[in-house]
């Protein structure tokens, strides 16, 4: 029998919970992306009440996270190449290089909640209606991942958690993305306005919802039953978040992929502390304990 935080799984089942395969990820991320390319066609064409398409658009691009997410814990595919692709593909559009981020995360999965720790809590979560509502827009976090990307690209990141050896790949990775939006801006022009900046900042709210649920306001202990919250929700944010409101599952075990979170929730279930019905309960939750 495995034990894992006071599971007990045979070990064939947890075998089959952990086990990668390339299909599930490339099935999934290839009607993501075919849906992106089907809206952002219709908006360049301008159909009828085309301005309606930008706020599906703008989920369908903010919620790449999802897939830059799994795969830079490198369990969405079997393969590494595949994982490593992706990621970069998805980190150039939502302005978040996958190197940076793999290292970022990597301390968070570590140090979850840790006040002192945490890379995650370095910007301090909101603490009043005020700070809760600029927070929603996705500005602040626009702006420092745009200094950010700046500071990596000449050479000046000074986080804690990128190992010296890391920094020339960080600089690297941080040249190739500001070039390649240069080359993309020469190409589209004002298209990448529609097609891209007004949508994805249309999708922000959404995106900052979703990822303050995952430990606002949970213990900061290291039981990641416990310092992480699982929201139930509806089939399709399922869809759009690649599984990832089961999130005190992911914390507790990081290997197993997202196509196996459900299966996984099953036996996690009676030891979650932290579980949620609803994104719009525990936003409404949230905002009245706000000052």
């Amino acid at each position: 029998m495995t034990t894992l935080g006071g599971l007990n799984l045979d070990k064939t089942r947890w075998r089959s919970l952990v086990a990668r395969a390339n299909g599930p990820a490339l099935g999934r991320l290839c009607l993501h992306g075919g849906l992106i390319a089907i809206l952002g066609a219709m908006i360049v064409n301008k159909v009828a009440m085309w301005p309606v398409l930008l706020l599906p658009q703008g989920l369908l691009l903010i919620f790449l996270f999802a897939p830059l997410h799994e795969c830079i814990h490198r369990t969405a595919f079997k393969t590494r190449w595949c994982n490593d692709l992706a990621a970069h593909v998805c980190g150039w559009l939502l302005l978040l290089p996958p190197t940076w981020f793999r290292l970022f995360h990597l301390r968070h999965h570590r140090f979850t909640n840790n006040p002192e720790r945490d890379p995650e809590l370095a910007a301090a979560k909101p603490v009043n209606r005020r700070d809760y509502l600029i927070h929603m827009t996705g500005l602040p976090v626009w702006w420092s991942q745009i200094r950010l990307l700046l500071a990596n690209a000449f050479g000046r990141n000074s986080d804690g958690f990128v190992p010296r050896k890391a920094h020339r790949r960080v600089t690297v990775e941080a040249v190739w993305f500001i070039a390649l939006y240069a080359m993309a801006y020469k190409l589209f022009g004002e298209q990448l306005l529609w097609l891209w900046l007004v949508p994805i900042l249309i999708g922000q709210p959404f995106l900052r919802g979703f990822l303050l649920a995952e430990h606002m306001d949970c213990p900061k202990v290291p039981n990641m039953f416990a310092n992480s919250r699982t929201t139930l929700t509806n089939a399709a944010v399922r869809f759009l978040t690649w599984n990832m409101s089961y999130h005190a599952e992911h914390h507790a075990q990081p290997a197993v992929p997202f196509h196996r979170l459900p299966d996984f929730h099953v036996h996690a279930r009676p030891h979650l502390k932290v579980v949620q019905n609803g994104y719009l309960q525990l936003h409404r939750k949230i905002f009245a304990g706000l000052s």
